[in-house]
């Protein structure tokens, strides 16, 4: 069997739980939403597909975005949830070969961003929110850090994990990171009405860095729309669109809004990757939609 999922750490918790009850042989197919959706993914018929689009090729699939339920039979498992790792904790409770608790519990936490104003400005106190941030799908080279991950995360206590030297040196860059990426959101972001707007697009390379410190930098603020160009398609755009996790007034169901725009994801929060000659239309139209801040996204 093989595994099908994006690089992010709910994935990485998924492809951990996942090793721990399957017959895991062929690794894992590392892949975006977009491809899915756009079935540029060739998927086969003993994959197990993990907080991806659903493909009729699958033998297993665990989702929980709001954009991607299905109305057709499957093995598996799909709920709106905090994360897919939690679905498959559940899924697979009594099949364990040790307590995988605190790695479902914390996927729920980071995945649905349930988190402090401190655990936000402070990252490096707590292991697991840190360990997220080692993480960036959109670098295809860190491909054998993720697989490295998923092994360490699978076989070892979360102390271990942090101690051993690869995942320090990443956490160590990470920290730097996001105090370099304070200044580029403060730089780059415009506050439209209730929504801010990071536009990178500017840069040769977008930054990356804590995606949740843009909601203490702009309290006012009740969503975020960050744009990119892909790091490896100049060609293509890349939004992402999230609800503030600490004022908690948006209204607008994004993985239904994005759906209408090559995307999808949750209610709170999703992206979409588009052709860059549809920056012009697409991006004032999402921006609309999310200052109007009607309930369900309606434009």
């Amino acid at each position: 069997m093989r595994i099908v999922t994006r690089a992010d750490f709910d994935s990485v918790a998924c492809a951990a739980l996942l090793y721990d009850v399957l017959p895991i042989d062929r690794g894992i197919n590392w892949v975006e939403p977009h491809q899915m959706q756009k079935k540029e993914a060739v998927i086969e018929a003993d994959d197990v597909i993990a907080n991806l689009p659903y493909h009729e090729n699958c033998a297993l699939w665990f989702d929980h975005h709001y954009s991607n339920r299905i109305d057709v039979p499957f093995k598996g498992l799909f709920r709106i949830a905090p994360s897919a790792a939690g679905l498959i904790y559940e899924y697979y409770h009594d099949r364990f070969s040790r307590d995988f608790s605190e790695l479902s519990a914390q996927a729920d936490k980071i995945d649905s961003a349930d988190l402090t104003q401190e655990e936000v400005l402070s990252p490096e106190s707590h292991p697991y929110l840190l360990l997220s941030m080692t993480i960036n799908g959109h670098d295809r080279r860190d491909m054998p850090y993720w697989n490295d991950l998923v092994r360490l995360i699978w076989k070892q206590p979360i102390g271990e994990v942090m101690a051993d030297d690869r995942v320090d040196k990443k956490c160590r860059a990470a920290i730097q990171e996001n105090s370099r990426y304070r200044d580029f959101l403060e730089k780059y972001t415009r506050l439209v009405g209730p929504v801010a707007v990071t536009d990178f697009r500017s840069l040769g390379k977008a930054p990356t860095g804590n995606r949740f410190l843009v909601y203490s930098l702009f309290p006012e603020s009740v969503v975020n729309m960050r744009i990119r160009y892909d790091s490896e398609k100049r060609n293509t755009i890349l939004v992402s669109v999230g609800h503030s996790i600490f004022n908690r007034n948006c209204r607008v169901n994004v993985g239904d809004m994005l759906s209408r725009f090559e995307g999808g994801g949750h209610a709170a929060a999703g992206a979409c990757s588009f052709d860059a000659a549809k920056a012009d239309d697409y991006i004032p139209k999402i921006i609309d939609i999310l200052v109007k801040n009607e309930p369900g996204g309606a434009d």
